[in-house]
């Protein structure tokens, strides 16, 4: 009887097919590169922008394409495993690259002892503090750590502080002068 449903299975099988077109319970196969076809397709465009509050990594190599990740609180892994929070499909890519964690509004990576390194600013680094506009290398993949936008101002305490100053100035001058 076994020999029979054995049999029957691969008579339904489309002649002149070596290989399976579905797993053992019917699980549709696919090559890995409709897959990763599929999976950039299905990607939503975050088209967030960064902030302070939520900083992203924007892809700069080719393989990235410009994708977008926004950076959420506590820790986060990248890697070329299926599970990180950020999956990298490059080969130079350890499968549990880095992890990035948010420590009280502080962005920091930490290499996880991956094969190729982990580099801030060309700089090859065990743990480092990001800064906006840090470039990351992870083996061949390079991102760019964003807190703002391209021509986005930023105005601090400190710009604030010199602003008041100079408006203190002029008032005092104006003073001086009509009285």
């Amino acid at each position: 009887m076994e020999g029979s449903q054995q049999q029957g299975s691969a008579e339904r099988r489309p002649p002149g097919r070596a290989h399976r077109s579905a797993g053992p319970q019917g699980t549709q196969l696919f090559q890995a590169d409709k897959l990763r076809e599929q999976a950039e397709q299905a990607q939503p465009d975050s088209g967030e922008r960064a902030s302070v509050a939520e900083p992203v990594l924007e892809g700069n190599s080719p393989s990235l394409g410009g994708r977008r990740h926004t950076l959420r609180a506590g820790r986060q892994t990248i890697g070329r495993r299926g599970d990180n929070d950020i999956i990298v499909d490059d080969p130079s890519v350890s499968s549990s690259h880095a992890w990035i964690l948010n420590q009280q509004g502080q962005h920091v990576i930490m290499n996880m002892l991956s094969t190729n390194g982990t580099f801030v600013n060309d700089k090859r680094v065990h743990e480092a503090t990001l800064k906006h506009g840090d470039r990351i290398r992870l083996g061949q993949a390079e991102f760019t750590f964003l807190t703002r936008e391209a021509g986005e101002g930023r105005i601090g305490a400190r710009h604030w502080l010199v602003g008041a100053l100079l408006i203190t100035a002029m008032f005092a001058a104006l003073y001086l002068i009509w009285y």
